[in-house]
């Protein structure tokens, strides 16, 4: 008996481009293939209906593991963890509440502040992380970051609580 492909009826179009959601495919080729038509080696839906095929399973890490690749990343990365434009517009946003007026602000000066907060924000959790483990926790808790900010004092910790 011939071996034959089975597939999904009433189903057109390629599930890798529109996600089968019929947004207009209609059974043309995709967009990289114009003219084409179908090919006899193995298709691209052929290749994803392979992939989740109940004998190959997603990766599954062990509880932490992928908290802790996390970390490892954004350890070694330099780039802010911080949005820009929506950090710009808070601190405009504080500057207007503060001042009473719009005043202007150069990129530069923004992108220091950023480094700044950013930097003081990563200290702050390094400290609470500290007072965490101290309590015999791994979980961070707002009274972590309170006691961390007391103890740091009122130059290093931004005192008003």
């Amino acid at each position: 008996m011939p071996r034959v492909r089975n597939t999904q009826p009433g189903r057109t179009g390629s599930p890798a481009r529109g996600g089968g959601r019929g947004g207009g495919g209609g059974g043309t080729p995709g967009r990289g293939t114009p003219g084409r038509g179908p090919t006899a080696g193995p298709s691209r839906a052929g290749q994803q209906q392979q992939g989740r095929s109940p004998s190959r399973k997603k990766r599954r890490f062990r509880p932490g593991t992928r908290a802790l690749m996390e970390i490892r990343k954004y350890q070694k990365s330099t780039k802010l963890l911080i949005r820009k434009l929506p950090f710009a517009r808070v601190v405009r946003e504080v500057c207007r509440d503060v001042g009473g007026m719009d005043f202007r602000w150069q990129a530069f000066a923004i992108m220091a502040l950023q480094e700044a907060a950013e930097s003081f924000l990563v200290g702050l959790m390094e400290d609470a992380n500290l007072v965490a483990l101290h309590a015999k926790r791994v979980t961070l808790m707002p009274r972590d970051v309170q006691l961390a900010r007391r103890i740091r004092g009122p130059e290093k910790g931004f005192a008003s609580l």
